[in-house]
């Protein structure tokens, strides 16, 4: 069992940058692949960025690609999503998530824990 906590999340103006967290519990987290998510008012949530338990592969979305950087910290149980040059259209609640199969999926379905989120807001 994996509990995830997402912080950092806030209102920016567009250009601006943000740093987000996801703090897991448990002693097994180097072994989870974690993902990050984000959800736009009226709108799927959709895949944002990957990587692998492994922190040698990282996948991300088209539309993020060059913007944001996925990282982690297995020492601090912490995965972090950097995001950089914010657009109004980052604006949605954004989830991590994490699986232990595979090496970093962009399937919202093959993950099996999810945190409860934080809101990211860019003005323009």
């Amino acid at each position: 069992q994996v509990q995830l906590v997402e912080s950092g999340g806030g209102l920016v103006q567009a250009g601006g940058s943000l740093r987000l967290s996801c703090a897991a519990s448990g002693r097994t987290f180097s072994t989870y692949n974690m993902g990050w998510f984000r959800q736009a008012p009226g709108k799927e949530r959709e895949f944002v960025a990957a990587v692998s338990w492994t922190i040698s592969i990282t996948v991300y979305a088209d539309s993020v690609k060059g913007r944001f950087t996925i990282s982690r910290d297995n020492a601090k149980n912490t995965v972090y999503l950097q995001m950089n040059s914010l657009k109004p259209e980052d604006t949605a609640v954004y989830y991590c998530a994490a699986v232990r199969r595979g090496l970093g999926s962009r399937r919202e379905d093959e993950y099996d824990y999810w945190g409860q989120g934080t809101q990211v807001t860019v003005s323009s």
